[in-house]
């Protein structure tokens, strides 16, 4: 189900302030948010449409869909396509700012597929049950690390036989010195993409203490260790990856 981004152009800081709250999933965020994504996040697009292709091999008839951190219902609007018709989606995020604009846009966009949203703390855990595929797409991310453990966990054991988990982060080089140059090459793209300098630097202090990536084999070490049969990369740019892991 392609579309085209109608979201109002990211401008949440834009303006210099003189001290920086930690960043929310407010009224404001959500109504930019499909703009902030596609020009913050390297090739968002087609991580989407790698989504959708990968779901139609995983979600099985007669299942669910659970797209945990959902915001605006991309990932859903992404796998409408290519998943069998009687699939039941649900989606899960800590905001209802983020649910109020998802549902208006599904209903926007025709989203004819079983669903419901939740507006649930994922730090307190997840209920998941008959699922062939989970998504977290930029969502792990900002669960705090003593947490992770446990929703991996929970996540996990609602998972169906061959059930997938697709998970999408930012993350921490591997070592100091390709961190460093990683997170200089990827706030060229983002000036590229029409961010300033202050803006750059205002939202890098706002999420400091709210998004704590790890690194790539740190993820990898978890999906393993929560007990996933296969784990796999399926995307990799400079400090944002892709993984994809088989029950």
């Amino acid at each position: 189900m392609p579309e085209n981004n109608a979201s109002a152009r990211d401008r949440v800081f834009a303006e210099p302030v003189s001290a920086i709250g930690d960043f929310k999933f407010s009224k404001d965020v959500a109504s930019v948010f499909d703009d902030m994504v596609e020009r913050s996040v390297p090739f968002y697009t087609e991580i989407q449409r790698m989504i959708g292709e990968m779901a139609a091999d995983f979600v099985k008839s007669g299942t669910r869909v659970y797209d945990f951190g959902c915001s605006t219902g991309s990932s859903m609007l992404a796998l409408h396509d290519h998943v069998p018709p009687d699939v039941r989606f649900v989606g899960v995020d800590s905001s209802e700012e983020m649910l109020e604009r998802c549902r208006a846009r599904l209903v926007k966009k025709g989203f004819r597929r079983p669903h419901e949203l939740r507006c649930e703390d994922l730090n307190a855990g997840a209920r998941v049950e008959n699922a062939s595929l989970a998504l977290m797409v930029l969502t792990l991310q900002f669960i705090r690390p003593l947490r992770r453990e446990r929703l991996m966990a929970d996540i996990f054991r609602g998972l169906n036989g061959d059930g997938c988990l697709i998970l999408v982060e930012k993350v921490l080089g591997e070592d100091s010195f390709f961190n460093r140059l990683f997170i200089q090459y990827y706030y060229e793209m983002k000036r590229r993409n029409g961010y300033s300098q202050t803006e750059i630097a205002q939202k890098r202090e706002a999420l400091e203490n709210v998004l704590i990536p790890y690194r790539l084999m740190e993820n990898r070490e978890l999906l393993l260790r929560t007990g996933y049969r296969y784990v796999d990369v399926f995307f990799k740019w400079y400090n944002f990856c892709g993984m994809v892991a088989v029950k």
